[in-house]
């Protein structure tokens, strides 16, 4: 069984929205339901669990409607405690979890088809890309002091995609130790696993601004 944490608990700042970006609608559909549609019709996915701001709850249930919706989840502090918030839903049933942003809306089924794939044959696997661009590193943000290799470098996307087990031993390990981290795979690091890499798409970007709408036209 495969379930689905999707974290919608954007504010929509760099928007410059007077709503949240996840529910800005986009050819009549808010781009969150954009996003849950690429799980709802992949036969190999079992429910979707919704993080998303308590405050919205009611407003997400009344007006987002799929069926593999199992519940809209009240989000934390911040993206470690609402994921974790998530995972406390995941069915017992459950053997692997991704995890994926509420406005990526692009993900192809062929990523999350991989990444389901590798999650069974390595128990951990991250969506990611390889850099176009060249890559300088600054120390004090005035001078560039040296170049790094970017063959050895990623951009990280999501789904990403874990066995039950190891994604909530990991999420337990930080919490228990304060720690905080910008994805779910460096906590997964932590306990010394190395996920797997899978090719994602320098179309799945996550819609952060007004300029990335424009990825729907």
């Amino acid at each position: 069984m495969t379930s689905v944490i999707i974290v919608a608990g954007g504010k929509g700042l760099r928007m410059g929205s007077e709503i949240p970006k996840q529910y800005i609608k986009i050819n009549g559909k808010m781009i969150l339901e954009h996003t849950i549609e690429k799980f709802q019709e992949l036969d190999c996915v079992d429910e979707i669990i919704i993080v998303t701001p308590k405050n919205d709850i009611l407003f997400c249930e009344e007006e987002i409607k799929f069926d593999k919706i199992k519940k809209f989840v009240a989000g934390g502090e911040n993206r470690r405690d609402s994921v974790y918030n998530g995972l406390k839903y995941v069915s017992k049933n459950s053997g692997i979890v991704l995890v994926h942003d509420g406005v990526r809306p692009f993900v192809s089924n062929e990523i999350i088809r991989n990444v389901i794939g590798a999650v069974k044959e390595h128990g951990s696997a991250v969506t990611a890309v390889s850099l176009k661009d060249s890559i300088k590193f600054s120390k004090d943000g005035e001078f560039f002091e040296k170049s790094l290799d970017r063959s050895k470098l990623y951009l990280i996307q999501t789904p990403q995609g874990f066995k039950k087990d190891i994604i909530t031993k990991a999420y337990e390990n930080a919490i228990n130790q304060g720690l905080d981290g910008t994805d779910d795979s460096c906590f997964v690091e932590l306990l010394g696993i190395k996920p797997k890499i899978v090719l994602g798409s320098y179309r799945n970007i996550k819609i952060t601004t007004k300029d990335d709408l424009e990825a729907f036209r």
